[in-house]
């Protein structure tokens, strides 16, 4: 079996189509609503609905995608103590989490038709694998179960809210159980980052800028923050469950206002017209 895929090695079927992050980020589109300060996500507006089955067929894209890359961790890397090797507990922990991550996409296909969309109906993005196509595996710890699971930990956070507040008792049941699973997901790569880098302080810090790399770009340009304007909201208390220290968390937030304001800035050169 060929070690190290691609994201173009990625089995689809016609269902999905495939768009890129930048395009969602930087659409003008999204720089009226975030100049309005709306939030489409808000139970109360009237566009909420659409933007919760848009976002839920993310998640289930993310669910898939996480699944594909913990296995690829458990297959990519031989075991050992070297720059391309992991301890094998840590195949375990990946193994325990592609369970895991299974039981997601089964739950979020079912979410998907409980509210009224289908899986193929809104396009797939790609960032999630793509970070875990890292050939470090510090690297790719650090991306996918620090940054990229850690914003799953926001997401599911947030759409558990959505679904206490507009009465849906089975979209809140099925985002706390997941919930759980991420801030576990989330605990694994705060700990196996420290543990295999305990001896190593110059990789430790390589992985953490990376990390925050990351958390700067899936900070999707204002979607994720803490005002009420961003649609998905920093879940501390969470974070703090899964290993973040209040420093990283205090430090995150700044690095999703910093991606708010460059993304503004990058929207407001290329089309002055938007008000």
């Amino acid at each position: 079996m060929k070690r190290m895929l691609t994201v173009d090695d990625l089995a689809r079927d016609a269902r999905f189509v495939r768009t890129r992050i930048e395009d969602a980020v930087f659409d003008p589109r999204n720089a009226v609503s975030r100049n309005r300060s709306e939030n489409p996500f808000k139970p109360t507006d009237s566009e909420s609905p659409d933007a919760a089955r848009q976002l839920m067929h993310g998640i289930f894209m993310g669910e898939v995608q996480a699944l594909e890359g913990a296995g690829r961790t458990c297959y990519d890397f031989e075991v050992g103590t070297g720059p391309d090797e992991v301890p094998y507990a840590l195949k375990l922990d990946m193994a325990r989490q592609c369970w895991d991550e299974a039981r997601h996409v089964e739950i979020s296909v079912k979410l998907t038709e409980h509210m009224g969309s289908q899986v193929g109906e809104f396009a797939e993005q790609t960032f999630l694998f793509e970070a875990a196509c890292n050939a470090d595996p510090i690297l790719r710890l650090t991306g996918v179960n620090r940054a990229l699971e850690g914003l799953a930990i926001d997401v599911f956070n947030t759409m558990r809210d959505y679904g206490d507040a507009v009465a849906d008792p089975v979209l809140f049941f099925c985002e706390d159980w997941m919930l759980a699973d991420e801030v576990t997901h989330v605990k694994m790569g705060s700990d196996w980052l420290r543990r295999v880098t305990a001896d190593d302080k110059e990789r430790q810090t390589r992985a953490l800028e990376f990390q925050r790399t990351v958390d700067k770009l899936f900070s999707l340009g204002g979607f994720r923050g803490e005002a009420d304007e961003n649609p998905v909201h920093l879940a501390r208390r969470f974070r703090q469950m899964a290993g973040f220290s209040e420093g990283e968390i205090v430090e995150l937030v700044d690095v999703a206002a910093e991606a708010q304001r460059e993304a503004e800035a990058m929207i407001a050169a290329a089309h002055p017209t938007v008000d």
